[in-house]
């Protein structure tokens, strides 16, 4: 009994040590991009990091979210515009990051973007509905992370990928779960090929967040929907579909 309590002991100090080799160390410095800092998520990561002493360049969408985050983070805490449906857009915030880390490259990239899908059966929605949805929340993030990559590979860092995981499970049509899909693909495909040069990339699918569901709007996308539909698609449902 001794003996196995003494290779129990044993073994979780092995494992704590070899846990503790891994974590990274002297973090100032440290430059790390986050997208989509808008959000809830985006935010409180940004948010954490700065606490934990890296230099974090958040992407917002608005100036209004990237003013509320510098309020409540330190001076080091950098914030820069991103429309991740427009390159140009993409452009200049990869030159802020470049400026930004000075030569050193980047040691990290967040990448995470939510956006909003219609939700319909599929032959309610049009190409740009899926369109809406890819631009943004997969080829948006292909973009801008092929663009850091030299940078990346610089600081031999790591891409992070924030996946929801309600969006692996294809329930409703539109373009949410492809993206989702999408980004496992790439990151999988990129994690391979980046070993060479000491870059990382992992992919942490997160669980559902508590969020408010506003019904009226979602009851208002839909009757939007519902209304552009042709004559043929909407008999084929009927009215009592819709209104279930």
């Amino acid at each position: 009994l001794h003996i196995a309590i003494l290779a129990s002991i044993l073994c979780l100090t092995v494992y704590w040590l070899i846990r503790d080799s891994y974590r990274v160390r002297n973090l100032s410095g440290k430059h790390v991009f986050i997208t989509d800092c808008d959000t809830r998520l985006g935010k409180s990561l940004a948010k954490w990091l700065d606490k934990r002493g890296f230099c974090v360049i958040a992407a917002c969408a608005t100036e209004k979210g990237g003013q509320e985050l510098q309020s409540c983070s330190s001076l080091s805490l950098k914030t820069v515009n991103l429309n991740l449906a427009d390159s140009n857009s993409i452009a200049r915030a990869v030159m802020f990051v470049t400026e930004e880390t000075a030569g050193k490259g980047l040691f990290g990239l967040v990448s995470n973007a939510e956006g909003t899908a219609p939700v319909a059966p599929t032959d309610w929605l049009r190409i740009e509905d899926f369109h809406s949805v890819l631009d943004v929340g997969l080829l948006g993030l292909i973009e801008i992370t092929l663009k850091l990559l030299p940078l990346l590979k610089k600081a031999e860092g790591r891409v992070v990928n924030l996946i929801n995981a309600k969006g692996l499970v294809a329930f409703v049509g539109g373009g949410y779960s492809l993206s989702k899909w999408g980004m496992e693909a790439f990151s999988d495909t990129l994690r391979i090929e980046m070993q060479h040069f000491g870059v990382k990339v992992s992919i942490v699918e997160h669980s559902f967040l508590k969020a408010v569901v506003n019904s009226d709007v979602f009851e208002r996308d839909l009757l939007r929907l519902w209304n552009r539909l042709t004559p043929e698609i909407r008999d084929s449902y009927g009215e009592k579909y819709f209104v279930e």
